[in-house]
């Protein structure tokens, strides 16, 4: 077997930055009543993907709380009118979201 090389697989973040990005989401979503709670949703996903490298290449979060903040009140509008069926897909649409919204950093 060869040693390490440009396709290894791992996560980089450290439990400081963890701690560091939870405080500052709760704090976000404390303030903001959980109006921010899309922008916590980016800003993990951001933390999460900046620290994590497939096959030799770094992982870069592209989705913004904007563009997740109309997308749940769309997902909300369409769970309301199903009486609270739709719920059930969201999850599904959460994930299918995030992983449209994570690509391969450039490097420049």
């Amino acid at each position: 077997m060869t040693s390490l090389n440009k396709r290894e697989s791992y996560f980089d973040g450290s439990l400081l930055g963890l701690v560091g990005i939870n405080i500052i989401t709760v704090l976000l979503a404390v303030i903001t009543i959980g109006i921010a709670y899309p922008w916590i949703i980016c800003i993990k996903l951001r933390w999460v993907a900046s620290h994590t490298v497939i096959e030799g290449k770094r992982l870069a979060f592209i989705g913004t709380g904007l563009d997740l903040f109309w997308t749940w009140l769309v997902w909300l509008l369409l769970t309301l009118v199903t009486f609270g069926i739709y719920a059930f897909w969201v999850v599904i649409k959460m994930k299918q979201w995030e992983v449209k919204n994570t690509v391969f950093e450039e490097i420049e």
